[in-house]
């Protein structure tokens, strides 16, 4: 009998997670110059001891001892506790919550090359990963593995070293006589054909019997790794659920979950609990959500096996650690995670670098107890059901001076922090904040910064940065300034930004201004909050003070925001003090993806204030790729590509490269570029389009999940890719530049 809800598997869940997010909009009364507020009921001391005391309830004591949350998937969704987990045994190392987070990554070599693998581990272990994965997809590479191993002791490197194994359990028995630990895909270990079919299982025996046949494939190496003391790992991957799981229980998360328990069954009733768990998917949400199920089915079900996390086919560059900071980070900072891997298209020792940033991130998370600010219930987030809550977009008034519609986007917007003398620039301020130029006037484009946000504002004298504002303002962009500055320096049509404070006390707006915007440092009071229900903010500001966490405080917002029915956009303010670009892009896809994974926040606005030179133009495309990969607004082709291992059939890096150049200008089109189908068209689920490697030197070519074009040679694969895209409509021609640039 499944331990998942039913309520899981219904086709409401499998909508909520295709469908695009969008947004309403309704009239709100407002007054020119001033706020407007309503009053609400104080929070008493003596109701939120009664929270308290309903949070502490929600948790009973298992055999073991350990304090178990009902209801939840983590210990605490307002403040980060490490979830406890068993300490499992993999080679020298020890993962579980007694230990720091394990850092791992997989080697791309043809594992047959011994001496190529080897000098690639060790590569990997230098750069500091603390296990290494390797393909072994037939008995040749099965031969090599005992080779690999003493090579590697014989040079002094005793890292643990694991077997991806995919359709082979004969070739998994091999390998669990001389390595440290077996991956294992549960969707399709058994699954010796390598097919991926639609099947109908109309009858619970039918059902049961493929999980009779499972067993019985499945227990020699459950016995031989508990005798060898071998570790495992059941990891399940989004796009290779079996037909037998899809029938059930859909292209869903609790498909994902059920999928890991049916092994975890086996190794259970076998008495071996060496093992871990993973939920892989390309898409981060898809990913969350499936860990947070996992983690919840673990807590009711009394089970502490520790986590592996990863994106899968995150793909390469900022784009790839952004998907996987969003993913991993998110999971993380909810305490979630006992080892983590980086999936990038690049060398997999490039991987360990921002391994090691998250794993760092997670671990100070949990030492530091971050959050705990505010205790409070949620009862608006549904994790096992993702929906996104949306604010209103600013409607048109009548009195209005300019047009205030499009400062914010309905799939999510991104503001830009500039200098007065990044205005004073001009064209170029204009290329950095996205903007095309036509005869020396800017205009939108698909990436194009929504508003930007001034600090200090320009006096009248600085003609050229009054001119930009002007020019920007003709093509929709929102000013923000602050309240106090536009009394310094008015700039005509600014939204001024106040504090919840003055927006209550209805201060008069500056006369320059006639919208305005509220800023939320998260200290504010739950009554205080409630009151932005009749508050005429084109937008909340949440930019969190120093000392509170962000994720944490946030959920309080929300909670509130909801709870009372306000409906006015919140934008995710991250005001950056330290750091380089790789810590910009960790910190921001943590905390502010994962808010977004929890379907909070309309936007995300940038302000980098530290030492590095930063520049506007990569705060403007990192705020944009956290919407891209929070899956909100596409501003550019989204790629589904593989790390590559020794199973690749093409030289992954490359080919993904010559495709992206070509076919990177196609916003709101998905291209999954993969190795081979190992992962199973399923992997492609995100994807419009698939190019895969389906022989050496031949290409397999995708719509959606169907293969229509079989064996194509690779030389000219990625035209025959772009005459497959324009024969489905997706193809525009790139815009020539320089045709509109002055």
């Amino acid at each position: 009998m499944s331990a998942l809800s039913s309520t899981m598997v219904s086709s409401r869940v499998v909508r909520q997670f295709s469908s695009s997010s969008s947004s309403s909009s309704s009239q709100s009364t407002s007054r020119k110059k001033s706020f407007s507020s309503s009053s609400s009921s104080r929070t008493t001391t003596k109701i939120q001891r009664g929270i308290r005391a309903q949070a502490i309830q929600q948790h009973e004591m298992t055999e073991g001892g350990v304090l178990l949350p009902t209801g939840l998937y983590c210990p605490d969704t307002t403040q980060t506790f490490r979830r406890k987990t068993r300490t499992i045994q993999i080679g020298n190392v020890k993962v579980g919550s007694d230990h720091p987070i394990v850092k791992q990554t997989m080697t791309t070599s043809d594992t047959r090359d011994v001496n190529a693998t080897v000098n690639e581990i060790m590569r990997c272990t230098d750069a500091g990963a603390e296990m290494v994965r390797i393909t072994v997809q037939g008995m040749q590479e099965a031969k090599a593995c005992q080779e690999i191993k003493n090579k590697l002791l014989q040079s002094g490197y005793t890292t643990p070293i694991i077997a991806d194994i995919h359709f082979a359990p004969k070739v998994a028995m091999t390998v669990a006589d001389c390595l440290d630990k077996i991956r294992v895909n549960p969707g399709n270990f058994a699954d010796g054909r390598k097919k991926f079919e639609d099947i109908l299982y109309e009858t619970d025996e039918e059902y049961q019997a493929e999980l009779d046949e499972i067993e019985e494939v499945f227990t020699p190496l459950v016995l031989k790794c508990k005798e060898n003391n071998v570790a495992m790992r059941i990891g399940t991957n989004h796009g290779s659920l079996s037909a037998r799981t899809l029938s059930r229980y859909g292209d869903t998360p609790a498909g994902m979950v059920e999928s890991a328990f049916e092994f975890a069954r086996i190794c259970r009733k076998h008495d071996y609990h060496n093992f871990v768990f993973s939920m892989k998917a390309s898409n981060p949400l898809v990913m969350v959500q499936a860990y947070r199920l996992l983690s919840y089915e673990m807590y009711k079900l009394g089970w502490d096996y520790p986590l592996h996390l990863g994106v899968t086919e995150a793909g390469e560059g900022e784009d790839g650690r952004m998907k996987s900071s969003i993913g991993i980070g998110a999971l993380l900072l909810d305490g979630l995670g006992d080892t983590i891997r980086v999936s990038l298209t690049e060398a997999s020792e490039l991987e360990i670098e921002p391994c090691t940033r998250l794993a760092n991130l997670g671990m100070k998370a949990c030492t530091d107890k971050l959050g705990g600010e505010d205790k409070f219930a949620e009862t608006k987030r549904d994790f096992q059901s993702f929906e996104r809550f949306n604010g209103d977009l600013p409607e048109q008034k009548s009195d209005d001076t300019i047009d205030y519609r499009n400062v914010l986007h309905r799939d999510g917007s991104v503001i830009s922090a500039v200098s007065v003398e990044q205005l004073e620039s001009e064209d170029q301020f204009y290329a950095e904040l996205g903007c095309l130029l036509a005869v020396g006037m800017p205009l939108r484009d698909v990436a194009t910064s929504d508003s930007i946000l001034l600090r200090e504002a320009p006096q009248a004298s600085q003609e050229k940065a009054m001119r930009s504002i002007r020019r920007l303002q003709e093509i929709g962009c929102g000013v923000l300034v602050p309240e106090a500055e536009l009394k310094k320096n008015p700039v005509p049509n600014a939204i001024a930004i106040v504090s919840l404070a003055q927006a209550i006390n209805k201060e008069a707006l500056p006369e320059c201004s006639e919208r305005f915007a509220v800023t939320l440092n998260g200290s504010e009071s739950n009554e205080d909050l409630a009151k932005l229900k009749n508050i005429d903010a084109v937008m909340l500001l949440i930019q969190t003070e120093k000392g509170r966490s962000r994720i944490h405080s946030s959920r309080r917002i929300f909670e509130v925001l909801q709870t009372n029915g306000v409906k006015t956009p919140v934008i995710h303010h991250k005001h950056i003090v330290d750091g380089d670009k790789s810590d910009v892009v960790i910190q921001c896809g943590a905390q502010v993806g994962g808010l977004l994974c929890d379907g909070n926040g309309d936007g995300v606005l940038l302000e980098y204030v530290g030492n590095e030179n930063i520049p506007l133009s990569f705060l403007r495309t990192t705020s944009f790729g956290l919407l891209q990969g929070s899956r909100m607004r596409n501003t550019k082709t989204e790629y589904v590509s593989c790390p590559s291992c020794g199973r690749t059939l093409f030289d992954l890096q490359e080919v993904t490269a010559q495709i992206a150049e070509k076919t990177g200008h196609l916003p709101g089109v998905a291209i999954a570029v993969m190795g081979c189908i190992v992962n199973g068209p399923g992997e492609m689920a995100d994807a419009d389009f698939g190019y895969v490697g389906g022989a050496p030197g031949k290409i397999d070519l995708y719509v959606g999940k169907e293969v229509v074009r079989r064996g194509i040679p690779m030389e000219g694969a990625t035209e025959e890719l772009i005459e497959l895209i324009k024969e489905h409509g997706r193809w525009v021609e790139p815009k020539e530049k320089a045709a509109v640039t002055a």
